[in-house]
């Protein structure tokens, strides 16, 4: 067992190898329990309180982690809430869902010292729940009204966490969202078992309650709104729309019932209560090297199919999946196969499975097939191989490699017009640097108006 998977088991309690026979919710229940408070006490009382601390540094929304895990040893969640907050709005989502184990816990001196990195994720998760659970006042005032008003496109964690900071700066901001729930990637593309209790939307609720804000649901840009008029109507606008289109294989028979998208899988399971009433195949393929080839390949398991096979085209140190995340899908029972790509999908009247052909690396470090093919049977397919801008309506902006041309203020090449999120080029396509992007890119707009 890695040191990953017997962290996985400390945090969960136990190792999930047959949860692909559980058809109950119970498959779905939080990856890892919140700590309780004496937990919190002894875990915060592990850290070392560097100055110059390297969890920060690797944190991309730089919160004050020495500062609000000292709050916690000392008995102030609430103001360890308040630290975490004040940088990152949507900390309680992070605490769950963000990558920890490769960003600040990585950069953890006691990784070094004891060889297991103090649990920062779960100390942020305590502190923000404990301060959400007691229903108090918004942490944080607005400024004085500016008169400005800001257009905000998309309610997900770029969109919101720009929206909450140019509130705290004084100005009036209408969020439009396409879907009919706010949340983007945090209601509708994360794990079921990430997200328990309705978390998105209670951590949506909290955000709002600094006044200011307006949500307008059911707009899609390039059908119910355009860029034109947001631009005439509003003084500045923020675009946050998030990667809306899925890229295909390329293969014959893709259009075929049984073959769908991953993360359309992974939505229509977090909209679907209860859990176990979701249907899944016998024989699921995933297809991806991702955070959602392997959140889809778990639920799969979790929902009763008897075999899930996760085939991806190199090997796992190229996946972008954390070791971490490799190593949940296989003690949930993912048969991973590596160094294979996709060539045929196979039907006769209905979905009978897949040819892949292997893979390897020639002389010159190029991956190339080596026309060695196998067949893995399936009645459903996901493919989660990425995903690409709706170039619809995003008229005078540059786009290059698939995504939004943005300047250090995070001004796009129209004037006036912000972008940040996964729909610009910012860091990994994480909550955690959609978050950041929303707040430097509402102090820029902040200093926009002002100079206007």
């Amino acid at each position: 067992m890695t040191t990953l998977q017997a962290k996985q088991v400390s945090k969960s309690g136990a190792v999930h190898g047959n949860a692909g026979h559980n058809h109950s919710d119970d498959g779905f229940s939080d990856l890892h329990p919140a700590y309780s408070e004496l937990q919190a006490m002894a875990e915060s009382n592990r850290c070392l309180y560097c100055y110059d601390a390297p969890c920060v540094t690797a944190c991309p929304t730089s919160i004050d982690i020495p500062s609000f895990i000292r709050k916690i040893s000392t008995g102030n969640p609430d103001g360890a809430a308040k630290t975490i907050l004040s940088a990152n709005i949507m900390g309680g989502t992070c605490a769950r869902a963000c990558p920890t184990e490769v960003l600040c816990e990585e950069a953890c001196v006691r990784n070094v010292a004891e060889d297991t990195a103090v649990e920062i994720g779960s100390l942020q998760r305590f502190a923000v729940d404990h301060l959400m659970e007691r229903d108090l006042p918004h942490p944080f005032k607005r400024a004085p009204k500016t008169g400005k008003t800001i257009a905000v496109i998309g309610a997900g964690p770029a969109g919101l966490s720009c929206a909450h900071r140019a509130a705290m700066l004084g100005h009036d901001v209408v969020v439009f969202e396409a879907k009919p729930k706010p949340g983007g990637l945090n209601e509708y593309g994360l794990a079921a078992y990430k997200m328990t209790e309705d978390f998105a939307q209670r951590e949506v609720e909290f955000l709002m309650g600094i006044g200011g804000i307006e949500i307008e649901y059911n707009k899609a840009l390039g059908k119910d709104i355009n860029l034109a008029d947001l631009k005439a109507k509003y003084d500045a606008v923020f675009v946050g729309v998030g990667l809306g289109s899925t890229n295909n294989l390329g293969l014959k028979g893709e259009e075929f019932p049984g073959v769908d998208d991953a993360i359309s899988f992974i939505e229509q399971l977090r909209q679907t209560e209860p859990k176990s009433d979701m249907p899944v195949g016998n024989n699921v393929i995933v297809i991806g090297g991702g955070n959602t080839a392997i959140d889809a390949a778990v639920q799969a398991k979790r929902l009763g199919a008897e075999e899930v096979t996760l085939v991806y085209r190199r090997g796992p140190e190229n996946m972008s999946a954390t070791e971490f995340e490799q190593d949940l899908a296989k003690t949930n029972g993912v048969v991973v196969r590596y160094w294979a790509k996709p060539v045929a999908i196979k039907a006769n009247g209905k979905l009978m499975g897949m040819s892949f052909e292997k893979t390897e690396l020639d002389a010159n470090g190029k991956l190339v097939g080596t026309g060695e093919t196998f067949d893995v049977p399936a009645d459903q397919i996901l493919k989660a191989i990425g995903q690409k801008i709706k170039t619809d309506d995003l008229a005078g902006m540059g786009i290059t490699g698939g995504k939004i041309v943005v300047d250090e203020t995070y001004q796009t090449t129209a004037p006036g017009v912000f972008a940040g999120g996964d729909c610009i080029k910012s860091g990994e396509d994480l909550t955690v640097q959609s978050v950041e992007d929303g707040k430097q890119a509402a102090i820029a707009i902040d200093a926009f108006l002002k100079s206007a």
